[in-house]
C-alpha cells in the first residue's frame, strides 16, 4: 500500500479527526446486535489515545436521508465504545456547529469524542464543500479507518481531505487494502474466487476482472440460474435476470475461449415455494421442475466446490450460495464457509468480501477461522473490480 498510515505521523497533542464505520445493526430497543465494526476500529482509536492525541470520531448509521431520526442516533455506539475502551467517550448531538465545536474544544489529550450521525445532514452524501470544511475544522490531522465507505466520495471520506494537510489510513483501512490488494495482485496459487448472491448485474465487473486473474472461478447463488438459462436449461421459478442472459452467454464463451475453469452448480435444492418449510428435493441442474425454484446448491455441488476451495492457496469469497437466511437453504453457504476454514488450516489465505458473505460466515460462527473478513461489502467488491476508491485515493501518498 502506497498511502501514509497512522504509524507515519505524530499524534501527541493533535486533534485527530477519524472517519470510522460504526454503521452497526440495532434492534428495536436501540441495542447493538453486532459490534464487529466498533471492535475493528479499536486499534486505531487506542493508538491515538495512547500517543496523547484527541480522537474525534465521525460515522454514519443507517439511511436517515438527511433527517434527524432518533432510531439512527450513534449514542449507542458511543456507549459501547466506552465499554470496550474502559474509559469515557464524549458524545456530541451534532457533527458540526456550536454543539460539535464546544465538544471538541473540551477534549483533553488522550480523550475520545464521537460526533452524531453524519447522514442526519444531506450535505454528507452530497459531498458539500462547506460541510466538509466545517468537519475539517475539528481536526489537525485526518485518519480514514472506514473501508466500508471508501468507495463513496462523501464529505467525510473525500471532501474533508481538501481542507486538512495530513490525511492517512488507519490500521483497519491498511489491513483491508493489504489483504485484498495482495490477494488480487500477488496471489499464491491456486487462486480461487467464489462469487454468489442474487444477481449478475451487481457482479459483472468483478467477474470480468477476476476471470483474468484466478485459476478457478466458482459461481453459485441466485445468479447461477441466469447462467443456466444461458445454457438453455429449464430453471422453473428460480431467480432470473432475463436481460443478462446474453451477457452470461458471453462470459461462458470467454471462459471457454481462454480456458478458464469456471464452475457452476451441478445440482440444486429445489423448493415448491419461497419459504423455509416448503417441500424440497435435490435435483440435477438440468432437472429443475418448471413450477419449482432452486434456492441452494445441492450435495454434489457442495463436494465439487469444497474440494476446489480446500486445494487452493488463495481464496476470495463474495456472495452466498443460496437463501442462507432460511435454515432449510443455508447448507450450501455453510459448507463453503467450512471449506474456507479447512483451507485456512492448510495454510491458505482466505478472504471473505463483506456484505452477505460476512453475515453468512458470522451466522455460521466461523468468522475467526478464516484469514480476513472484510468490513466493507460494496467497497471490497469495487476494490476487487480494480476500481479506484475515492476515500483511499484522497489520502497522502508515501
Amino acid at each position: 500500500m502506497n498511502k501514509l498510515t497512522i504509524n507515519d505521523i505524530q499524534l501527541a497533542g493533535k486533534r485527530v479527526l477519524v472517519r470510522v464505520d460504526f454503521n452497526v445493526p440495532l434492534d428495536e430497543t436501540q441495542r447493538i446486535t453486532d459490534d464487529t465494526r466498533i471492535v475493528e476500529s479499536l486499534p486505531t482509536i487506542r493508538k491515538i489515545l495512547a500517543d496523547g492525541g484527541k480522537a474525534i470520531l465521525m460515522s454514519h448509521l443507517g439511511r436517515p436521508k438527511g433527517k434527524v431520526k432518533p432510531e439512527f442516533s450513534l449514542k449507542p455506539a458511543a456507549d459501547r465504545l466506552a465499554q470496550l475502551l474502559g474509559s469515557p467517550v464524549a458524545f456530541a448531538s451534532d457533527c458540526i456547529g456550536d454543539v460539535a465545536d464546544t465538544a471538541v474544544a473540551k477534549l483533553a489529550n488522550g480523550e475520545c469524542l464521537l460526533l452524531e450521525n453524519l447522514r442526519f445532514r444531506n450535505e454528507e452524501e452530497g459531498n458539500d464543500v462547506e460541510f466538509a470544511k466545517a468537519l475539517a475544522k475539528h481536526g489537525d490531522v485526518y485518519v480514514n479507518d472506514a473501508f466500508g465507505t471508501a468507495h463513496r466520495a462523501h464529505a467525510s471520506t473525500e471532501g474533508v481531505t481538501k481542507f486538512i494537510t495530513t490525511c492517512v489510513a488507519g490500521f483497519l483501512m491498511e489491513k483491508e487494502l493489504e489483504f485484498l490488494g495482495n490477494a488480487v495482485e500477488h496471489p499464491i496459487r491456486p487462486f480461487v474466487a467464489i462469487l454468489g448472491g442474487a444477481k449478475i448485474s451487481g457482479k459483472i465487473d468483478v467477474i470480468q476482472s477476476l476471470m483474468s486473474k484466478v485459476d478457478t472461478l466458482i459461481i453459485g447463488g441466485g445468479m447461477a440460474y441466469t447462467f443456466f438459462k444461458a445454457q438453455g436449461l429449464e430453471i422453473g421459478k428460480s431467480l432470473l435476470e432475463a436481460d443478462k442472459v446474453e451477457l452470461a452467454k458471453e462470459i461462458l464463451a470467454e471462459a471457454a475461449k481462454k480456458n478458464i475453469n469456471l464452475l457452476l452448480p451441478v445440482d440444486c435444492i429445489a423448493a415448491s415455494d419461497f419459504k423455509n418449510d416448503a417441500d424440497t428435493k435435490v435435483v440435477a441442474k438440468n432437472a429443475i421442475p418448471a413450477d419449482w425454484q432452486a434456492l441452494d446448491i445441492g450435495p454434489d455441488t457442495v463436494k465439487l466446490f469444497s474440494d476446489v476451495v480446500k486445494s487452493a492457496k488463495t481464496v476470495v469469497w463474495n456472495g452466498p450460495m443460496g437463501v442462507f437466511e432460511m435454515p432449510s437453504f443455508a447448507a450450501g453457504t455453510n459448507a463453503v464457509a467450512m471449506a474456507l476454514v479447512e483451507a485456512t488450516k492448510a495454510g491458505a489465505k482466505t478472504i471473505v468480501g463483506g456484505g452477505d458473505s460476512a453475515a453468512a460466515i458470522a451466522q455460521a460462527g466461523l468468522s475467526k477461522d478464516v484469514s480476513h473478513v472484510s468490513t466493507g461489502g460494496g467497497a471490497s467488491l469495487e476494490f476487487l473490480e480494480g476500481k479506484v476508491l475515492p476515500g483511499v485515493e484522497a489520502l497522502n501518498d508515501k
